[in-house]
């Protein structure tokens, strides 16, 4: 199986093997095709290390030790190595490469190969029909052969995400949190009529799927979520146009730096500022001032995302009266790490003792503001 990429191999020999139901059973089996003596093969299952001591011309060597120490480990606590077990398939294919005549028995003992209709990949394919457990492993699993390019496992994860009806929801979320690794304009429609049935617990992860693919349809959709009951469906929908840069949510999201959960506004926030121009960064300036509150920092911050243009009406703001405002723009300032800015940050973070209404200095958010900005400018000049 030399056109196997080693990280494909390691993922078939850990799924292989943590689908036997009897491990030792299924590896004195494999032992037992290397064509070794019969009594070789009990000595290495029992443990025996000393029988392993063979040339190193062995070819088959590492293989009995590798099954060897999986079959100690499982008899001595109860407790097992699971690194061990799931080199067995990928030194068995290595064996089978090197002995060509082993191969085919290689092949039945261990059960799957890597590729053809017999894959793993359709055994997970199919345990999706299976009970909720097994479900969720083969969800996990088909996710790791999808990030892997296997076609089959995307053309599965996608027939997931076509219908959320007939889904536990659990599965479904799994699926959509991974939708970059196989989402097309096959599963659009599915999406839609998810993001649709708002009484649904995945439509968060619907929306922020919508959003990873880039579906404009979604907008008006992800947009009525704002006003959703769940903070978390609403947190998702400010995450998810902030995704996809949509101007028109601008007002919606206005609304939402006023929602009664912090982290929504958090959210609405940074989507604004991803958002960008000048409607989203006019209503961020405006909550800002009217805020006037030092915990704003998530809309400093927000701010701060628009870059260069801004950092004039920042310094500006270093000079207002009010010590909360000057804070802000410190923090504001140092994420921009825009040379203007330095020396006005130097001169608070020497000389402006007021406290805010927190009861901090603008002195140390001032400090705090050019750490980050000399942190920013470090890695910048690394890369």
């Amino acid at each position: 199986m030399t056109d196997h990429p080693d990280a494909v191999l390691r993922l078939w020999g850990r799924q292989l093997y943590e689908r036997q139901g009897e491990p030792l059973a299924w590896a004195e089996g494999v032992l037992a095709a290397t064509g070794r003596p019969l009594a070789a093969v009990t000595s290495a299952m029992s443990g025996r290390f000393d029988v392993l001591a063979d040339s190193s011309t062995d070819r088959a060597w590492l293989l009995f030790r590798t099954v060897a120490k999986l079959a100690a480990n499982l008899r001595a606590d109860g407790r097992y190595d699971a690194d061990v077990g799931t080199r067995i398939g990928p030194l068995a294919l290595r064996l089978g490469e090197l002995e060509p005549l082993l191969a085919a028995r290689l092949g039945n003992a261990l059960g799957h190969l890597p590729d053809g209709p017999t894959s793993l990949v359709t055994v997970y394919a199919d345990e999706l029909s299976e009970n909720r457990t097994m479900r969720l492993r083969a969800i996990d699993a088909l996710l790791e052969w999808a990030e892997f390019g296997h076609p089959q496992a995307r053309a599965a994860l996608s027939e997931v995400a076509s219908d959320h009806r007939i889904q536990d929801v659990t599965v479904w979320t799994k699926a959509l949190n991974r939708i970059a690794l196989f989402g097309d304009a096959n599963v659009e429609p599915g999406l839609l009529r998810a993001l649709a049935d708002t009484g649904h617990r995945g439509v968060r992860w619907s929306a922020l799927a919508c959003a990873e693919l880039g579906l404009r349809r979604a907008v008006p959709l992800i947009t009525a979520l704002l006003e959703h009951p769940d903070p978390m469906v609403r947190e998702g929908a400010c995450e998810a146009l902030g995704i996809l840069e949509e101007p028109a949510a601008v007002p919606a999201l206005a609304a939402r730096l006023s929602d009664e959960t912090s982290w929504v506004r958090s959210r609405a926030a940074l989507a604004l500022g991803h958002i960008g121009g000048d409607r989203a960064l006019a209503v961020l300036w405006q909550a800002m001032l009217e805020c006037r509150n030092p915990k704003a920092g998530h809309l400093a911050s927000a701010i701060a995302a628009f870059g260069p243009p801004v950092v004039e009406d920042l310094m500006a703001l270093t000079t207002d009266p009010d010590p909360d405002l000057r804070a802000l723009a410190c923090r504001a300032l140092g994420s921009i790490a825009d040379d203007r800015a330095l020396p006005a940050l130097e001169s608070l973070a020497a000389y402006d003792l007021a406290r805010t209404t927190l009861g901090g200095l603008v002195a140390t958010a001032a400090k705090e503001g050019l750490q980050t900005a000399r942190r920013i400018r470090a890695r910048s000049a690394s890369t």
